[in-house]
């Protein structure tokens, strides 16, 4: 069985929104914006706005973590996918599960409770850490970039 053509995983804690839909899918020419996360897959409300921020002749899906799993192997060749998840948990699962994600671009992880700033736009928590690592380890490439147009931030600011 093929590959799927992942073209971007990014992990936004707001998923679909406008600096996606027109930024990062126009520099990396998706035709397919997945969202992988739970919550969503379930929420017809949040997935209608979302649309509304998708752009225009891209399609979107939001599947759970597990149908993500389950499904990712049967995307066709045709589709250019530009994955999106909440947290870098999330990705670890996705990973763990088989989906061949080869690079994560870390966009915004907002400041909570438990978290500490560590980049421009990103905050982490100890779990979060333990994640990144963790992805790290079976080889996926992280990056951390706010928008294309940015500079990359230095990944080793997730760990100090």
């Amino acid at each position: 069985m093929a590959e799927p053509n992942i073209l971007l995983t990014r992990i936004d804690n707001r998923l679909i929104h406008g600096q996606v839909a027109t930024q990062w899918n126009s520099t990396i020419g998706a035709n397919l914006i997945l969202v992988a996360n739970d919550e969503v897959s379930t929420n017809t409300m949040r997935q209608n706005l979302m649309k509304m921020a998708a752009p225009t002749g891209v399609a979107t899906r939001f599947f759970s973590l597990q149908h993500t799993i389950e499904i990712i192997g049967k995307a066709s060749p045709k589709q250019k996918i530009f994955i999106i998840c909440e947290n870098p948990e999330d990705v670890l699962t996705l990973v763990k599960g088989g989906v061949p994600i080869k690079k994560v671009n870390i966009g915004n992880m907002h400041m909570a409770e438990g978290k500490r700033q560590v980049a421009t736009s990103v905050a982490v928590s100890d779990e979060d850490v333990a994640a990144f690592r963790e992805l790290q380890e079976r080889g996926v490439e992280l990056e951390i970039r706010r928008v294309p147009s940015t500079p990359v931030e230095d990944v080793n600011k997730l760990f100090s």
